[in-house]
């Protein structure tokens, strides 16, 4: 009974990946944050270290698209040089940036790092698609302890 409900539980974790980024990095407008560690991997999720870019797949083999529950946080500010004024963070899905994923905060001094985080819903069908974490706004910010986790639903 124990083996059984430690592979059980070792199969709830081959459907979560999660990716970091610890440092405080400053990314361009419309760029997307480099991810350097993975310490949750998954089969279906894949991503090269150092990258923005996570691919996930549909891994069934039927025609049904694979749902994933995509979760984001970081600590985000306007840095030196930069205007005051609204910044936000989001995820883009095959390049694009889904407008109901957008964090916003408004800084009162260019420094100043508040957290923003969003959840969105991904739905892989016969094709990967490729998720990031984007800088949406017109100026660079700076984002520091970013976290990406994907989590395979069904």
């Amino acid at each position: 009974m124990v083996s059984l409900s430690l592979f059980f539980i070792g199969k709830e974790i081959k459907n979560m990946a999660e990716f970091t980024s610890p440092f405080v990095q400053r990314i361009a407008a419309g760029q997307n944050a480099v991810l350097l560690e993975d310490p949750v991997k998954s089969r279906c999720v894949n991503h090269r270290a150092g990258s923005g870019l996570v691919c996930v797949a549909n891994s069934g083999n039927d025609c049904n698209p694979a749902r994933y529950r995509v979760y984001g946080k970081a600590n985000i500010a306007i840095p030196t040089g930069g205007t005051v004024g609204a910044i936000s963070l989001g995820l883009s899905l095959n390049g694009e940036v889904l407008q109901t994923s957008l964090a916003t905060v408004t800084p009162a001094a260019v420094e100043n790092f508040f957290n923003v985080s969003f959840e969105e819903i991904v739905c892989a069908g016969k094709c990967q698609v490729n998720l990031a974490i984007t800088n949406p706004n017109t100026q660079a910010i700076e984002v520091e302890n970013l976290t990406l986790i994907v989590e395979r639903e069904c």
